[in-house]
């Protein structure tokens, strides 16, 4: 439970640093995601999911962390 409190906390961090340092462009990308279809979202979802399961079975795997 800890580690996934530490990859939440991680990405907020991330997230509201981009929306700190960029938010012109953070409004732009929420534009074209309230824009795009439905489908469109999930697959992009799936993939991204399907990526991060990937690495961090990677790197848990390999023993680097």
């Amino acid at each position: 439970m800890s580690d996934f409190l530490a990859a939440f906390g991680l990405l907020l961090a991330l997230e509201g640093l981009f929306f700190a340092a960029f938010p012109a462009a953070a409004r732009h990308l929420l534009y074209e995601a309230s824009q795009s279809p439905a489908v469109r979202m999930r697959r992009v979802g799936l993939v991204v999911a399907v990526l991060g399961i990937a690495l961090l079975w990677t790197i848990r795997g390999s023993g680097l962390l």
